[in-house]
This record gives structure tokens, C-alpha cells and sequence, in this order.
């Protein structure tokens, strides 16, 4: 249930759910046919399957999540028992909007002789001519992402064909941006993803271009300052990622945000009490979630790559690392025009634009007099503001070289509101999924 939740929580329009039958004839969600224990699902009634796992929902409390966070389902049924129990459960709900379907076309005829209301979907797997696989469904459900390139396939005869026929086609699961951003164009009723973030990932309105930047990455879907975290973030399509950078006892640069390790790890001292190979060894995710149990701590190496690989941008913040090695990284990764950076040691960031007059540098304007102190004491090229801020001093950098950006780290909407009618370069968020999509819904409501 917390998987659905977060796929809510990042945008997805359905679910797929994988749905099995008890031996009492209870549809319930699980992939695969056997449990860890090898017991066969199917051969435990439903109290049995609770006491062996208690986190496997039945199709019912999916059904109801779905109507209260106003998601679709696409019910991909494995067991045959289930069709009928889940397409009667579907249907008396009144969930929208609904695709259902299987692999096994016995499943798909039995849907359709049930007179289904929903449109009645065929997987097709690899080696299989996806129009005589799908004659009697609605929608061909091409299941190819184990293919190398499998969006070559997707020719106009195959859509000229699809769509001759009465078809609509859905994507196999995706999570590659380059592949993803092949596809996403394509007409198509959908794409399948581990990543929904990827699939429809945020844009800005035209005539108002701001940027997100995502503090910590996307701390509240993985563990902050974590590559998964930050991937999230970009995936998502926000334009920047804040990371805090640590020096390590060997002379490494690492994103971790505290000083210590106790809060974020399983590790406890100070960060810079340990070599790389140490800190690589503790586990930097199981205190946000089990899932993301085994997680590493980053190295600044990974997270350029990262933001390299989605053609982003960072806001590299100084913690215990000094300016001279992180510069060093930054542009020998060839992306100094890529990432800004700032830190609460004013030492470092003078020391950061006497090293380099390229370097593209944050300051605060609460911690000056005035705006022109601001601006004078290292000649920087971004002020962030709070949002209680002077809206005609943000209103003065428009139109410069200089970028505003305004920091806000809460939730709420009003200051959301607030901070929208400054019309800044940037936002600095720890929500920004609240925050775009609360953007987005008030541009659309006014």
C-alpha cells in the first residue's frame, strides 16, 4: 500500500496491480505465483496469506486507495480465477479510469465474454506478432523493455495496423530517459514505468520559465542527499538538485548534509573521521525506509554524472569540503556552467572566486544590510531571498544576468501563492511536488 501511495505521490494516472486469487477466492495483489517460502499463493486461503504476509493488500483496499487519492487501475490479472471476482470488484467501485487485462488470452476472452465496461488489454511478450496476440483485446500491451532498442519497433505501419484495427497501444515499463524521452511522444494510451516521474516529468508554464530546485534531492520519496533521491528529482523534470559536500580522512568528496553520521546512517562520529571506503561500507537509506535498505552515501564523482545524464543542473553547498577539490571535479566533469554554489563558511566562497572567476556563486540577502551588499562581497550571481522578502528588490534582478531565487522549505499554500506572485528565477523547495502541482493547479483555476 505504500507503493501506491508514492506512486500517487509522483504523479502516476494508474497503477498496474498485479492480481492473484486465494484459495478462497479473494483477489489479491502479488506478482508472482509462489511466496518466498515456495508455498504455491493460490493454495493458502485469505488468513492464511495474512499470517505468511501481512503487507499483501487485498484488491479491495488497493480499489479503495485508488478512489480516495483519484488514481486508475490497470489490473493485470495472473491467476484466471481472479478475471471475473476482480472485473465484478472494478466495476461496482466505479474506479476511473480502468484498462484491464493478462498475458494468457483465455483471461483476455473471458473478460470480453463478461461483457467487460472497461477496455480489456493483451500483454505481449517477446517473439509474439502483437496483432494476432491482442485480435480479440482492446489494447496491445507491447511488453518488450528487455529488447535493446525496442522503440525502433514502434514504426507508423505498426501504428497504421493498431489503429486500423479499432487498437490502442500501451508501453512496456521504462526507466531509461533516453529511451523514455523516445517514446514519450509517441501516440500511445500510456507508458509503463518504475519511475512515473520519468513519464511525464514536469514543465513549467511558457510564459513564466521558473526553475526547481529540489533540497536534497527528492527527500520525501528516498532518503536525502542519496543518488536515488536526487535521480527522483531529475527524473521528475525539475531543473536543479541541492546537495551538502563532505571531506573525507583520505581526501574524498562525499553528499551527506550532517556533520555526523548517526542521523542519516547506521554509522555514528563525524564524517570526516572516515575514509571513503568506510563510509561506503554503512547503509544510508534503511533509517528512511526498508526498501532502500543497502543505499550508499554518494560521492560528488556519482551526482555530476548524475545531473550530466539528465543534461541538469546543482547547487553544491560547502559543508567540511573545501572550495579548491570540489572546483577541481566540477570542471574536470566540464560543468562549471552547470552548478552554483554556496556555503554558510564565507571563507570558502571567497577563497571560491579567487580561484575562479567563472564559478557561479549563491548569496543570502538576509545575511547583508542591503542588496547591494549583497551583491558586492564576492560579486555574486544568484540572492536568495526568504519569502517574507522585498518583492521590488526581487522584481530589480529580472531581466539581469543575476538570478533570484526564493527559499521556502515548508507546505504551505498561501506561501506557496506568496512566493509565485514574486515571480523569481528559482525556488529552493523541500516540496516541490507540492509545490509545482499546487502552481500548475492555481495558473489553471485563475
Amino acid at each position: 500500500m505504500a507503493a501506491f501511495r508514492k506512486a500517487a505521490m509522483l504523479g502516476a494516472d494508474m497503477w498496474e496491480v498485479d492480481i492473484r486469487s486465494t484459495s478462497d477466492g479473494i483477489p489479491v495483489v502479488h506478482h508472482d505465483a509462489t511466496l518466498a517460502s515456495g508455498t504455491a499463493l493460490n493454495s493458502l486461503t485469505r488468513d492464511a496469506l495474512r499470517d505468511h504476509m501481512p503487507d499483501c493488500p487485498d484488491l479491495s483496499e488497493v480499489v479503495e486507495l485508488a478512489a480516495e487519492l483519484g488514481a486508475g487501475i490497470y489490473a493485470d490479472i495472473k491467476d484466471a480465477e481472479a478475471a471475473l471476482p476482480t472485473l465484478h470488484l472494478l466495476q461496482e467501485a466505479g474506479i476511473e479510469p480502468v484498462i484491464i487485462g493478462a498475458f494468457n488470452t483465455a483471461i483476455v476472452d473471458t473478460l470480453r465474454e463478461a461483457g467487460s465496461r472497461y477496455p480489456v488489454s493483451a500483454l505481449v511478450p517477446i517473439g509474439v506478432d502483437p496483432h494476432q496476440h491482442a485480435a480479440e483485446a482492446d489494447v496491445i500491451h507491447l511488453c518488450w523493455e528487455h529488447l535493446p532498442a525496442p522503440q525502433d519497433m514502434l514504426t507508423q505501419d505498426f501504428f497504421a495496423r493498431a489503429f486500423a484495427d479499432g487498437k490502442r497501444v500501451v508501453l512496456w515499463h521504462e526507466e531509461d530517459p533516453d529511451r523514455m524521452a523516445a517514446i514519450r511522444t509517441r501516440p500511445v494510451t500510456g507508458i509503463c514505468s518504475d519511475m512515473p516521474e520519468l513519464v511525464n516529468p514536469f514543465r513549467p508554464p511558457a510564459d513564466y520559465p521558473f526553475g526547481v530546485v529540489c533540497h536534497r534531492g527528492a527527500n520525501r520519496i528516498a532518503p536525502e542527499n542519496t543518488l536515488p533521491a536526487l535521480e527522483c528529482a531529475l527524473a521528475a523534470g525539475f531543473t536543479h538538485i541541492e546537495v551538502d559536500l563532505h571531506i573525507t580522512a583520505d581526501g574524498e568528496i562525499v553528499v551527506i548534509h550532517d556533520p555526523k553520521l548517526d542521523r542519516t546512517t547506521n554509522g555514528t562520529g563525524p564524517v570526516t573521521a572516515r575514509t571513503l571506503a568506510e563510509l561506503r561500507a554503512l547503509d544510508a537509506g534503511s533509517w528512511f525506509d526498508p526498501f532502500f535498505e543497502g543505499t550508499q552515501i554518494p560521492t560528488l564523482a556519482e551526482v555530476l554524472a548524475l545531473v550530466a545524464r539528465y543534461d541538469a543542473r546543482a547547487y553544491l553547498e560547502f559543508k567540511s569540503a573545501p572550495p579548491a577539490p570540489v572546483l577541481a571535479q566540477v570542471e574536470a566533469a566540464g560543468l562549471l556552467d552547470r552548478v552554483f554554489f554556496w556555503s554558510f563558511n564565507r571563507d570558502f566562497l571567497h577563497d571560491l572566486r579567487r580561484l575562479s572567476a567563472k564559478a557561479r556563486i549563491m548569496a543570502r540577502r538576509e545575511d547583508y544590510g542591503s542588496l547591494a551588499e549583497t551583491l558586492s562581497d564576492y560579486s555574486a550571481d544568484i540572492v536568495e531571498f526568504r519569502p517574507d522578502a522585498d518583492a521590488l528588490e526581487i522584481a530589480t534582478l529580472r531581466g539581469d544576468d543575476l538570478l533570484s531565487m526564493v527559499a521556502y522549505m515548508g507546505d504551505d499554500p498561501e506561501v506557496f501563492d506568496r512566493i509565485l506572485d514574486f515571480r523569481p528565477d528559482l525556488f529552493n523547495l523541500n516540496e516541490p511536488f507540492l509545490f509545482t502541482r499546487h502552481a500548475l493547479r492555481a495558473r489553471r483555476d485563475g
